[in-house]
């Protein structure tokens, strides 16, 4: 007899499990349960979709004439919502319920709130996994847990997080940060020049009393790389474990019936905006038009008089070098980092909206726009997903580079395409030569959409699970895939394999490749690209609700 002690964990079992409901984990299940299994989504959070669902309603894709299959379809669902063909741009709260609908019309089953802490695997094959239930509360704070936790064993398993727990807990080898631009022969990896992106382009003192080095840093500059550009930071091209910034992205309203008042936060200090408070105060003083969206913020409109608010500028929405820690960080870390990102914007649309430090058009626009009364309501109006831009990276079958961006590498077993340009938000806030300086920030387009090969998302030592999201790729090229449409796009291509594995009782990397294209085809998913297509924004939806765009600015 055991002891009474001891929790037996709750069985579940199911042909594939999807661990994460991002968009890319919707999109998997789904398409695993329209191939007739029996699929389990675990979520460590309580809301369906990631980014897509989490404010991120300006869809980045860079050419949408390679979104096909199930992404495709999305997209057509969300545009069928506002009475057009497809939409690029929605409210958060439309594309939740979208993906709660599809979860719902395909039965597949959801534990919410589950996270996983440990992965039963023998030799190069996972038997099952193990998650324990902790509620969050309404800022992300994690909860003790509610008792027995649960094994999952399956099949195939499927990695959909932005963070890669599932992987990297079945011991499968992966990287963080920026490996040096020599180990892939990569010209964009590693350390970058300081370049003018997002960039203080205007001299500004980094001192507590200017001109005055022993008076202190002013808050949010790193006190560990301060020297001279030739000197003091590391070459271009060096490698770390640093991480580019991470932030919100908030859908606010200049509606008055559906826009929340801006209160000051919880231990609201306006001294840790000093910095921009300099650098606003120089830039007045210089003759720039000082206007929200041109120096502190991309606005863009959205549907419902809304918008997408993203960093811009070189004091922004993103929390530079506050995120270093959370790839690898347990739960309890990533939680105060989450609150910690959370904090700071709270307090930078407050500073915004009411110092005096800030010039008057500026604070009046901020005052005019708020958070939505209608989206991300157990939020009080706070997106409740953290952009996580960038964690743990797969070391998998291949790696995809700046070479294949660039096409100088094509792959033959291509599971999907990319084309938005090679994209890195600064990486830390430094002293150079005496002024504040950005580094990191990095803008390339690829030579034209490219294909992503299958061995990207396909583990070397492990034989039942793939890996769309954190998939196999240098931090430079990363930064040109990590787009939610990509993420859906590889994430059905993975669910796809699962289904080939399954029923040809292989392993993920001995499936027949040409099975898998002959099966990706069948699914409407793009391998190859003929001609260009859209822009940057979605020419319908503006046309029809070109009186909504003009007054949500």
């Amino acid at each position: 007899m055991k002891p009474s002690s001891i929790i037996q964990p709750l069985m579940h079992a199911a042909d594939v499990c999807v661990y994460g409901g991002t968009s890319a984990g919707v999109i998997a299940a789904v398409a695993a349960a329209r191939r007739g299994h029996r699929v389990i989504l675990v979520e460590p959070g309580r809301h369906l979709g990631g980014m897509t669902s989490g404010g991120l309603g300006a869809t980045d894709f860079g050419n949408k004439s390679v979104i096909g299959g199930l992404a495709r379809e999305f997209y057509r669902r969300v545009g069928a919502h506002y009475g057009i063909p497809e939409s690029w741009v929605f409210e958060p709260s439309v594309t939740k319920r979208i993906f709660e609908q599809l979860i719902e019309t395909h039965r597949v089953k959801v534990l919410r709130e589950h996270r996983v802490i440990m992965v039963n695997r023998v030799g190069e094959l996972i038997r099952s996994v193990r998650v324990e239930h902790r509620p969050t509360d309404k800022h992300n704070a994690q909860q003790a847990g509610d008792g027995a936790p649960t094994e999952i064993s399956a099949r195939q398993f499927i990695d959909c997080s932005y963070e890669g727990d599932l992987m990297a807990r079945a011991g499968v080898e992966y990287h963080v940060g920026r490996e040096a631009s020599g180990d892939y022969g990569e010209s964009l990896n590693g350390v970058c020049p300081l370049l003018t992106g997002h960039q203080f382009n205007i001299d500004v003192d980094p001192y507590r009393v200017e001109g005055d080095p022993t008076s202190g840093l002013l808050p949010l500059i790193d006190a560990g790389e301060i020297g001279s550009a030739s000197g003091g930071i590391e070459a271009p091209g060096a490698g770390d474990q640093r991480v580019q910034a991470y932030n919100f992205r908030l859908c606010f309203t200049r509606k008055d019936a559906n826009r929340i008042e801006h209160a000051p936060p919880v231990g609201y200090d306006p001294d840790r905006y000093s910095l921009l408070a300099r650098y606003l105060r120089k830039l007045d003083a210089s003759g720039v038009m000082m206007r929200l969206h041109r120096i502190v913020m991309a606005v863009s409109p959205m549907p419902g008089q809304k918008t997408d608010i993203n960093n811009s500028g070189p004091f922004s929405t993103d929390c530079i070098g506050m995120n270093w820690r959370y790839p690898d960080a347990d739960y309890a870390l990533r939680g105060e980092i989450f609150r910690e990102h959370l904090r700071y914007t709270q307090g930078l649309v407050y500073f915004l909206a009411t110092s005096a430090n800030v010039p008057s058009m500026m604070r009046a626009e901020m005052s005019l726009l708020g958070r939505c009364r209608d989206e991300f309501v157990d939020t009080d109006g706070w997106p409740h997903q953290l952009y996580v831009r960038e964690a743990r990276r797969m070391i998998g079958m291949e790696v995809v580079t700046q070479a294949h961006c660039e096409k100088t590498i094509v792959t033959d077993q291509p599971i999907g395409m990319a084309a938005y340009k090679m994209d890195s938000h600064n990486v830390r806030r430094i002293v150079v030569d005496g002024f504040v300086r950005n580094e990191g920030n990095i803008e390339v387009p690829p030579t034209g959409p490219y294909a992503i090969p299958y061995g990207a998302i396909t583990p070397k030592t492990c034989s039942n699970l793939l890996v769309p999201v954190c998939l196999s790729a240098s931090h430079i090229a990363y930064g040109s895939i990590r787009m939610e449409p990509v993420f859906m796009v590889l994430a059905e291509s993975a669910a796809i394999a699962a289904d080939l594995a399954i029923r040809g009782r292989f392993d993920v990397r001995c499936i027949d490749r040409s099975a898998l294209r002959q099966a990706l085809m069948e699914s409407d998913q793009v391998l190859h690209h003929d001609a260009a297509d859209a822009g940057p924004m979605n020419e319908v939806f503006l046309e029809r609700h070109s009186g909504e765009v003009a007054s949500s600015l």
